[in-house]
């Protein structure tokens, strides 16, 4: 089925707010096996809500469209969806009283807050359409059915659309789609994009189904493999033999196979594998670091202690970096970056620890050592590995891809490690 999504809204189109809905809803139809071939944003405005709408209808199966479904007057989606479908709105009493017991609570948890009758307008619902229930606010969703053509109208804030969606669309078009596309991820780090691509290339040129598409991710990789068949256990089937193939190709390098698993996690998950507990000693990335381990569940257990030591003073005091160091090579060197990952072990009783120190910029560089030059070391019991990088971008930019390239070097180096344990 041709699918097409509009995201209604001025304040998309003024860049007042980022249009998330659309990327969401995107990767759900793929999912679906539908085909997304237009993506509109129009603004509140009914004469060009009005073509835009028609002209999806005429060229698309389904249309979903998010947004405009609240209480004030250039809330417009409903009513001109309605009108162009040939549509008459009526009063749906379910949804008025979801709608009152929703504003009640809100009332109570804000009670200087006044509910104003306009709310009302959003229990009005195009009559014969099937009529969605919102459990996270007040604007029922619709899906209206006309002629061969259907238009799916969900709310515009994520908080609201996306359990809508999962919960009552996803259902919906999946029994409409006689094919289902199911997708997985192999994700891999410490090679780049180009790499990645040249060892591909030969699966790339005879794909058929599944197919395979790379997404470059900062300090990543990411291969999905889609399927398209009649059921997710027959999609399943086709993928394994080439998610097989592509981690025999990969090795160590793939550090996930499951569509949420993130970096950080593989890195708790292998610091809990070999019973080992981390330190960090940050200078360029303040803690960046520390703060992508503690997102992941559990980081308690095996993080120990973050240590952003700055200035020259703080690596001198608190991880025993050496002033003759700091004098004859710099903060930002392969000395320094060894003796931050040394001292921050020591300092923290930890079995292994990160350090990074570089030049973020905008200013700083020299000709020697330019801005983006960034000296990663790695300590634990036996070994210290230093690894130099060279980013490019502004200062933002440099710190984000240290802080993905730090974590795969730490996973390297925990890798190194079993290895030598093993032999």
């Amino acid at each position: 089925m041709i699918t097409e999504l509009i995201s209604v809204g001025t304040e998309i189109l003024l860049g007042n707010i980022v249009n998330t809905n659309s990327a969401y809803l995107s990767e759900k139809c793929a999912q679906l096996g539908l085909s997304v071939y237009y993506q509109t944003v129009v603004g509140d405005n009914e004469a060009r809500m009005r073509e835009t709408i028609q002209t999806a209808l005429d060229r698309s199966d389904v249309v979903i469209l998010t947004g405009g479904l609240g209480p004030t007057e250039d809330d417009l989606t409903k009513e001109v969806t309605a009108d162009v479908m040939g549509m008459k709105l009526v009063e749906d009493l379910h949804s008025k009283e979801l709608m009152e017991e929703y504003l009640k609570k809100y009332k109570k948890n804000n009670p200087q807050r006044k509910i104003t009758a306009n709310n009302y307008k959003q229990a009005m619902v195009p009559k014969g359409a099937i009529v969605l229930d919102n459990h996270n606010g007040t604007a029922p969703g619709l899906i209206l059915e006309k002629k061969g053509k259907t238009a799916i109208l969900l709310p515009g804030p994520p908080g609201e659309m996306k359990p809508m969606f999962e919960e009552s669309v996803f259902p919906y078009l999946r029994e409409k789609q006689p094919e289902i596309i199911y997708s997985q991820m192999v994700k891999i780090c410490s090679i780049g994009e180009s790499q990645v691509a040249e060892e591909i290339q030969d699966l790339i040129e005879k794909q058929t189904n599944p197919t395979i598409a790379p997404y470059a991710k900062t300090g990543e990789v990411h291969l999905r493999i889609t399927a398209k068949g009649k059921n997710e256990k027959e999609c399943q089937k086709l993928i394994k033999p080439v998610v097989k193939e592509l981690k025999a190709r990969f090795g160590r390098n793939v550090f996930a196979t499951e569509e949420s698993k993130t970096l950080e996690e593989a890195v708790v998950d292998m610091l809990k594998e070999q019973e080992m507990t981390l330190s960090l000693a940050e200078s360029c990335t303040g803690g960046a670091i520390a703060a992508r381990i503690v997102n992941v569940s559990g980081a308690s257990e095996v993080f120990l202690q973050g240590m952003v030591t700055y200035s020259n003073k703080a690596k001198r005091r608190c991880l025993d970096v050496s002033k003759s160091t700091l004098k004859k090579h710099g903060a930002v060197s392969e000395e320094c970056a060894a003796e931050m990952a040394k001292g921050g072990r020591k300092a923290a009783e930890t079995d292994i620890c990160l350090s990074v120190t570089g030049i973020a910029g905008p200013g700083g560089g020299t000709k020697e050592k330019p801005v983006g030059t960034v000296f990663m070391g790695c300590s634990y019991k036996g070994c210290t590995r230093v690894r130099e990088f060279h980013f490019q971008g502004n200062r933002a930019r440099v710190r984000e891809q240290t802080v993905a390239h730090g974590l795969a070097f730490l996973r390297d180096c925990m890798m190194e490690r079993a290895d030598k344990k093993n032999k």
